[in-house]
């Protein structure tokens, strides 16, 4: 995910968007409100269990519903704002055998606990085959359990490092080569400047932990396939200390006040302001700090001093591993409609409406072509920049037990103010081992 608060107001798509957009929205809100809405006398109606963002989902939804021309109606339920929210939901529902669940936006780092589970539907080969031609890899590998394709890419995302030029030339940073922690921990501090993260305690900071091990050449998990007994963490190495080290020296030497309870909006307000520096952030910022230009919220000229990179690295020599985020689309195991549901995510998640969510909600696309649409390059002058980080990208740990992995990195490296690099790795590989084997309790 996993950017899942974007904006409402990002670039518009004129020649794509002009569709009649409140007699659909009617037309959905009357079918949710009558028992009609799918009867034996009409189509089957499929129902799809949405994420808060930004991106016309209903409008795709109604465009998807048109293109199959009466073989089916696509409805759309709104999931809670929380990734943890949003899991809930949906496993409670899918425990219990829902047949009402068609169609799932799914955040990437749960596939493997739905795919294990049975609540995600055997996906057709050549639907498999579709769904991911001409994805980037990293897509690929999040809808990916087990060597088989469990959900179809339909947005992808990452964070970039966003900075503000002036701070970075009085530094004497050169950003157009690749640049390191250390070096903006550094400039930061030369500067009476910041760094913007997010350190909250919830799945945000999860996504910097990962992010970061992953950069400096580790994984949270070994072996994430294996059964719980079998298990291995590799957080006691090298790359967990460095990692947490990193963590230590932003939060104490440049994250600003606020940095335990900062989200992605949090970041943004730290970069927008005076002390504004550097901030690692996913591209839907772009589109914001746009609007809040356009209102007077920022200082005259800030959006021609920002500037943007590739994902820090933790070691000099070694290219980083970007967050990977994002939403999949799964087909409910128990839909009493496979045939109609499979169609309908194939429709949704067509390179045309990837477009169109990226350019309405700033949620990049998943396909590769996507990014040489006129359209998306100049509304995301950094498009570039954006699927280069997407082709480095790594998930979080793809394992039925993310819930535990993400909970005990929670626990245990919060806040990030007090992380210490020589003890926490350990206290927290040995936490996610024990409460994944029934040892334990978060």
């Amino acid at each position: 995910m996993t950017r899942r608060r974007a904006l409402p107001h990002g670039p518009s798509r004129p020649h794509r968007h002009r569709r009649h957009r409140a007699a659909a929205a009617l037309a959905l809100a009357g079918c949710a409100a009558l028992t009609a809405c799918g009867s034996d006398e009409g189509p089957p109606q499929l129902t799809w269990y949405i994420n808060p963002d930004t991106g016309d989902q209903a409008r795709i939804a109604e465009e998807c519903t048109q293109a199959s021309d009466g073989a089916y109606r696509i409805t759309t339920s709104i999931l809670p704002t929380e990734a943890d929210g949003q899991r809930e939901q949906l496993v409670r529902r899918l425990a219990a055998g829902d047949t009402g669940i068609d169609l799932m936006s799914l955040d990437p780092p749960f596939a493997p606990e739905f795919a294990e589970a049975g609540f995600l539907h055997e996906l057709p080969e050549d639907f498999a085959r579709t769904v991911t031609e001409g994805v980037v890899e990293s897509a690929v590998i999040a809808a990916t359990w087990k060597d088989e394709i469990v959900a179809a890419p339909f947005w992808a995302n990452t964070q970039l490092l966003w900075y503000r030029k002036s701070v970075a030339e009085a530094a004497g940073l050169d950003m157009s080569q690749p640049v390191t922690w250390e070096q903006i921990v550094e400039a930061a501090q030369d500067q009476d400047a910041t760094i913007a993260v997010q350190g909250r305690r919830y799945e945000g900071y999860v996504v910097w932990i990962n992010a970061l091990v992953e950069s400096a050449g580790g994984k949270i998990l070994e072996n994430p396939e294996q059964d719980p007994e079998s298990l291995e963490t590799g957080l006691d190495t090298d790359a967990g200390r460095r990692a947490a080290q990193v963590i230590r020296d932003v939060a104490t030497k440049a994250g600003g006040p606020g940095i335990t309870t900062a989200d992605e909006e949090a970041a943004r307000a730290l970069f927008q302001s005076d002390q504004g520096g550097f901030m690692l952030n996913w591209p839907y910022v772009w589109a914001a700090m746009t609007q809040a230009a356009e209102a007077g919220q920022v200082d005259e000229g800030f959006l021609d001093d920002v500037g943007w990179a590739l994902y820090p690295r933790v070691t000099e020599d070694e290219a980083p591993a970007p967050p990977f985020g994002g939403i999949l689309l799964g087909v409910g195991a128990f839909t009493e409609h496979p045939d109609e549901a499979f169609d309908a995510a194939e429709c949704i998640v067509s390179v045309d409406k990837q477009i169109d969510a990226m350019l309405s909600g700033g949620n990049p696309v998943a396909a590769v072509e996507g990014y040489d649409d006129p359209e998306v390059r100049d509304a995301f002058p950094m498009a570039e920049a954006i699927l280069d980080s997407l082709q480095q990208a790594r998930p979080r740990p793809q394992t039925p037990y993310y819930g535990e992995v993400s909970g005990s990195l929670q626990r245990v490296w919060h806040p990030p103010t007090t992380v210490d690099p020589e003890s926490d790795p350990d206290e927290a590989g040995d936490l996610i081992l024990g409460v994944i084997r029934g040892e334990r309790l978060l």
